[in-house]
């Protein structure tokens, strides 16, 4: 079963034993803050170790990208220059925002980590229009150039939106956040090529979806976008976990009970921008491939699932497609057509394989819509709690027991302080 690779099952009695406090007999409780950052939106889960998981509350608001996007487009539609500060963040949105911003002929300053955002070659940044400054050149410039902090993970303002609703994260036992990041490619490697060759290596070190996840002194110095999440947490009191968002997604996927009971399974994520689909075994991957979401369709997507099934799906075939290119590590193949499903497809582009309006194409892939503990978008989260369970070792007997104890506690919202 895919429970045996995904996590290794932890006894409620362990837990009990684990968690007892003096005194009273009470079971302690850890919280913990996941969010998984996308381009269209941010999945926020509190995890609380006392409630059952779809008791636990959660959040689902615009990404930054999309927050900064706006920004920019007011200051556009103001014919106010703009200055951005901050780190390295997704991309998308606010990208296309700012090219807008520059062929409005706008100024656009950006410091270097802010304009590594948009390449991580500051010659090719200068290229676009964008005007380098140092950090004592920013007060230089003029008061009428608004300022925007560009970052993925903002501790504050989450801190903030749970506030009113009387939730504060105080005493926090980790952070898991995941964003997707393509590398810091050297001159003249595609950063789609770059990107893969690290899915390959880090699959070759260590064959589990969790491999995809990092404490932030493990974080390797070529991932730049996960290290500015780990810049901009550094001042949280708690151990944090950062991870690639579609590995995250698939990892959650697993803990759907009609996905977690096969020996073998295709899953993938269709994300807003990009498409990542995992074919899993309980012993590990057995191959991959990636593609931007935008260049493909229905058909296109079954042909590459099938091909992924069969084993016959090429690297070069999905990078001269524009997408990132496909891995196999098992030469079997995986049999279409028996039990209720052929492939798990998750993501907010899953609508993507609802059956169209003439009806379903019978030779068309049958999916299966996973939604861990009742909720599709918070996939991700649950995924990043899965992850931190394997980095985590002194956290993760109440994590797997809320993962995977299907009996339920049964303790109600207001029966936890």
């Amino acid at each position: 079963m895919l429970q045996k690779y995904t996590l290794c099952y932890a006894s409620w009695w362990a837990y009990y034993c684990l968690s007892q406090t003096s005194g009273c007999g009470k079971l302690t409780f850890m919280k913990i803050l996941t969010v998984d950052i996308g381009t269209g939106t941010q999945d926020i889960y509190l995890y609380n170790s006392d409630l059952d998981m779809e008791n636990n509350f959660k959040l689902v608001v615009p990404s930054p990208t999309m927050i900064v996007s706006q920004q920019i487009k007011q200051a556009t539609k103001l014919g106010e220059a703009i200055l951005l500060t901050g780190v390295t963040m997704g991309g998308g949105p606010s990208s296309w925002a700012t090219e807008a911003h520059l062929r409005a002929g706008l100024k656009v300053y950006a410091t270097a980590e802010a304009a590594r955002t948009f390449n991580d070659d500051l010659d090719a940044v200068q290229d676009m229009g964008i005007v380098i400054v140092s950090e004592d050149e920013t007060g230089r410039l003029p008061e009428t150039v608004r300022q925007l902090r560009l970052a993925d993970f903002n501790f504050s303002a989450i801190t903030n939106a749970f506030k009113p609703f009387g939730i504060n994260l105080t005493g926090l036992s980790a952070v898991a956040v995941g964003v997707f990041d393509h590398g810091n490619a050297p001159a003249g490697i595609s950063d789609r090529q770059f990107r893969f060759d690290y899915l390959d290596r880090r699959i070759r070190e260590l064959n589990r979806l969790s491999a995809f996840a990092y404490r932030v002194e493990q974080v390797p110095i070529i991932m730049t976008r996960l290290q500015a999440v780990v810049d901009t947490a550094r001042d949280i009191d708690a151990p944090v976990v950062v991870m690639d968002t579609a590995p995250a997604a698939v990892l959650g996927s697993t803990l759907d009970p009609k996905v977690s009971i096969r020996e073998r399974v295709i899953i993938a994520n269709v994300g807003n921008f990009h498409t990542l689909a995992f074919r899993m075994a309980s012993n590990g991957i057995e191959g991959l491939f990636e593609h931007h979401t935008g260049f493909v369709d229905r058909e296109k997507l079954d042909k590459l699932l099938r091909n992924l099934a069969e084993g016959t799906i090429r690297r070069e075939d999905v990078f001269n497609d524009q997408g990132h290119g496909a891995l196999m590590y098992s030469s079997s193949s995986i049999k279409l057509g028996v039990g209720d499903y052929d492939v798990v497809i998750t993501g907010p582009r899953r609508g993507m394989f609802q059956p169209t309006r003439a009806g379903a194409n019978k030779q068309l892939l049958r999916p299966y819509f996973p939604a861990p503990f009742g909720d599709m978008m918070i996939t991700g989260c649950f995924g990043l709690l899965a992850a931190a369970a394997d980095l985590l070792p002194n956290l993760s007997e109440p994590i797997r027991a809320s993962l995977h104890n299907k009996a339920g506690k049964g303790v109600a919202p207001w029966d936890v302080e």
